[in-house]
């Protein structure tokens, strides 16, 4: 089956990763490191989960997953009681995504079986194909996301391309991404056709943009900035304005 590719936004949104193992400690901290407010709901976890626990960053229910779990009652949001105290989620609102990551193959079930029943997105770990997404390999420089999928028939070759980029993609294309950023406001703020920022963007890229921060050339990348796009920008001012 062929999936539908999507950046989801889950700044802010209500997360539930059911599992604090080693599966479901790397879902929870993707989440946590996107912004989305998440809650584990596991008996044990790992100690680096446990550490985001106890910053306050993850919160953590110490039981067993129920199956009204996904759902926030009024009640509960406008008076969130102490973690575990009552059984129910402490975050107040919707939950957004649940992630079944337990090595129990009946939890994962129920907790899909659940989501299906109140509408909200479900992946399984351990069947993929089940759920109703599922989380790619990825390699992340900063706002830079490239990711890798294999419709969930080869994790070990989507792990095998992961560290291959990861081995290409330095901390230069961070930076090339910043300063693109920063390019592409300043020429909104001046009113240039967007259209135009086609062309000159690729002008910057195509004339060897990568490379040269990744040598450190920072003449050449003020050589190549004016050559693209006339006097005035710099690699020091263009990154001053970030």
């Amino acid at each position: 089956m062929r999936s539908y590719p999507v950046n989801l936004h889950v700044q802010d949104r209500l997360c539930v990763v059911v599992g604090g193992g080693e599966v479901g400690t790397r879902k929870a901290l993707r989440l946590m490191r996107c912004g989305a407010r998440v809650t584990v709901i596991s008996p044990v976890t790992t100690p680096a989960l446990k550490s985001v626990i106890d910053s306050g960053d993850v919160r953590w229910l110490p039981r067993a997953f129920q199956s009204g779990d996904l759902i926030v009652q009024p009640d509960t949001a406008s008076k969130p009681s102490p973690e575990g105290a009552d059984g129910g989620l402490p975050v107040p609102g919707v939950v957004f995504m649940v992630i079944a990551a337990t090595d129990q193959a009946p939890v994962n079930a129920a907790v899909l079986a659940a989501a299906r029943r109140i509408g909200i997105l479900c992946s399984v770990a351990d069947q993929p194909e089940t759920g109703d997404f599922t989380l790619p390999a990825m390699v992340s420089r900063g706002d830079l996301i490239v990711t890798v999928s294999t419709s969930g028939k080869s994790p070990a070759l989507a792990r095998r391309l992961r560290k291959d980029l990861e081995a290409q993609l330095g901390e230069e294309y961070d930076i090339a991404l910043k300063l693109l950023g920063a390019l592409r406001e300043r020429l909104l703020g001046e009113g240039h056709d967007p259209e135009a920022h086609k062309v000159r963007f690729r002008r910057v890229i195509d004339g060897g943009l990568i490379p040269l921060i990744r040598e450190g050339r920072f003449g050449d990348i003020d050589r190549l900035l004016t050559e693209a796009l006339g006097e005035g920008y710099t690699f020091e001012s263009l990154m001053k304005a970030i």
